[in-house]
């Protein structure tokens, strides 16, 4: 099977993602919260889909403010799940919402969600879906492992030979960097 460096260059909608986000180390809070609830609505469904619909999910879920989702309540459950531009799935709704809440607590406890991720790294990835599990809701094994590879926390966004790789460690992530 072919892998993402194979099919995403040159690709309308994989090929930004491919070139410029998947796998760089992501700090801004917002960025991490979009990237978890992209992970989360991705389950079931192709990346593509996902793609697709980003425009509608910023614009749904205020540019991912994590203070603004946190204060959702029924009005904006309501409204999300109304929302043709996003997928409108209850269980994902309410998760966006209850992850909002739980990166927000961060702040207190981590300097927030990059700070909360620094502090657990490096885990294996069987840590980390058990973390997240505490954590988060709905997050398992892909989701987790997706969201950590996206953000540079766990190795094989990309292979070795792919262009990407050296732009990449030129950033240092996690996984790289990690003793």
């Amino acid at each position: 099977m072919a892998g993402y460096c194979d099919i995403a260059p040159g690709h309308e909608w994989h090929g930004p993602y491919h070139d410029s986000e998947y796998g760089f180390p992501v700090r801004d809070e917002a960025v991490l919260f979009e990237r978890l609830v992209l992970e989360i609505n991705q389950a079931g469904l192709s990346w593509l889909t996902i793609l697709k619909k980003r425009d509608g999910f910023r614009a749904a879920y205020d540019g991912f403010d994590v203070d603004t989702v946190a204060d959702y309540g029924e009005r904006d459950r309501a409204r999300l799940l109304a929302d043709p531009g996003i997928i409108r799935n209850k269980l994902k709704v309410n998760a966006a919402i209850h992850n909002a809440g739980q990166i927000r607590g961060m702040r207190d406890s981590h300097d927030g969600f990059a700070g909360w991720l620094d502090a657990h790294h490096p885990l294996p990835k069987d840590a980390w879906v058990t973390l997240f599990r505490k954590t988060f809701k709905f997050t398992g094994g892909e989701i987790t492992g997706e969201f950590l590879m996206s953000t540079g926390y766990i190795p094989g966004a990309h292979r070795e030979d792919c262009p990407v790789f050296g732009r990449i460690a030129k950033h240092e992530p996690p996984w790289m960097t990690a003793a």
